[in-house]
């Protein structure tokens, strides 16, 4: 059974200083660079002693193709000094169309569309930036059906 597509709604987001790595990466592999991302960003920030404030995100810039320019980490307080590949970021203070996705990922789509609707229909146009935060999944959630992404797309 699918769930049913979420209603998106409009948010006014804070801005928030984030932990990332960044790169430009194939659409096939970005279930390894995840991995890699959210495991390297978590030993940085313990490294220096920087504090987590939310659930491990990606934020995708530009409409995907074959690779994509996406930035996968954390939400931080505190002072993170870039090292290496982990460099600070920010998810910036917008307004935005927000919907929760839950189900497998390769479903994301649709709740991509419903929410390009709701952009579409309040007479808005779309960022070329979008982020999900991944609330749950494959670590901790056995089953995809019970996935939890919430799509972040702001507006303008």
């Amino acid at each position: 059974m699918n769930a049913p597509a979420p209603k998106p709604t409009l948010v006014h987001c804070t801005e928030q200083p984030t932990a990332v790595l960044r790169e430009n990466v194939a659409m096939n592999a970005l279930t390894e660079f995840f991995g890699r991302a959210f495991s390297t960003v978590v030993e940085e920030t313990q490294r220096q002693d920087v504090q987590l404030t939310g659930p491990p995100f990606a934020l995708y810039r530009g409409m995907p193709t074959d690779t994509v320019d996406v930035e996968a980490g954390f939400p931080v307080s505190g002072s993170l000094s870039d090292a290496g590949t982990v460099v600070t970021g920010t998810l910036p203070e917008t307004d935005a169309y927000e919907a929760l996705h839950t189900g497998p990922y390769d479903r994301l789509e649709e709740t991509y569309t419903a929410i390009q609707d709701s952009i579409r229909e309040a007479g808005k146009n779309p960022s070329d930036t979008m982020w999900e935060f991944y609330l749950n999944g494959p670590d901790t959630e056995p089953d995809p059906l019970k996935w939890q992404t919430r799509v972040v797309w702001p507006v303008t």
